[in-house]
């Protein structure tokens, strides 16, 4: 998916919303245990009642790959009824890879070429080598992890050098080199709040990836105030507030009514903050 179809379905669903299909077999219905493959009818269900309100959706494939083969299969027959039934939404792989070369030529070919998906998370620690093969794909995106909401990010992240200037700058600055605003976002926690107009005088026009809305406690209208740019320029990830709204046989009615109360906070944020 390129950028410009990535605006326009924002323009015309009035809404920046990512569903993170972060899918637990313990917080599941328990009825759905009795499928072959419970997390992806779960997942199925969960996309039909949310796909009205969102543009994308973000498998985090921790989730599956802790079930085996198995998983996997619901992984790739998640991706599949997507594609399948809801073309126009933006697929996320949430696996933060990112090796030496030749290991990060093969995470590219395995997301991009065999499962199809529109972008995939990519941890930059080990520089430049590790992360431009993920770019050799058109119309595909890396995700880069720059600012993260967990307390470990004090660690390395929000470290300073000699200058005063945090590691996670240098990151920002640094993988400009690498791709542009066509091929690259970033991975900014919602709960960072103004630190998120450091981020747009580094990367004034990039995408960003904000989990950390809803369950996590980050501010949507915060997250707006300081990081919306003219194009929107954002998405906003929910997971467990959207997909585990209920845990009864209503699951998937509680997790659209979640759905469609955040789009509209951000068609009204639209409409005030940003020129679509």
């Amino acid at each position: 998916m390129t950028r410009q179809e990535l605006i326009l379905q924002i323009r015309e669903k009035k809404s920046f919303l990512c569903v993170g299909l972060d899918t637990d077999v313990k917080k599941m219905p328990q009825h759905l245990l009795a499928e072959e493959y419970p997390i992806f009818a779960f997942n199925k269900a969960i996309i039909d009642a949310t796909a009205p309100f969102c543009v994308s959706y973000k498998p985090n494939l921790a989730f599956y790959e802790a079930f085996g083969v198995k998983g996997m299969m619901a992984f790739e027959k998640t991706i599949q009824y997507l594609k399948e039934n809801y073309p126009q939404h933006f697929i996320i792989a949430d696996a933060k890879r990112g090796d030496i070369g030749n290991t990060s030529k093969m995470y590219a070919r395995t997301f991009f070429e065999e499962y199809q998906v529109d972008a995939l998370t990519v941890a930059p620690y080990m520089g430049e080598d590790s992360v431009t093969p993920f770019m050799e794909y058109k119309d595909k995106w890396v995700i880069l992890l720059a600012l993260t909401s967990n307390k470990g990010s004090f660690d390395f992240q929000l470290t300073q050098d000699q200058q005063g200037e945090q590691l996670f700058q240098k990151v920002i600055k640094r993988s400009q080199q690498w791709g542009n605003d066509e091929n690259m976002m970033y991975v900014v926690g919602a709960t960072r709040g103004k630190m998120f107009e450091d981020i747009r005088r580094i990367a004034p026009n990039h995408f960003l990836l904000v989990p950390g809305v809803g369950a996590q406690g980050g501010s949507l209208e915060e997250v707006c105030k300081y990081g919306m740019n003219k194009d929107c320029g954002l998405l906003v990830n929910s997971s467990r507030g959207i997909i585990y709204a209920s845990a009864g046989e209503d699951f998937a009615e509680a997790a659209g009514k979640a759905a469609h109360g955040l789009q509209k906070e951000m068609e009204t944020l639209l409409t005030t903050m940003c020129s679509l």
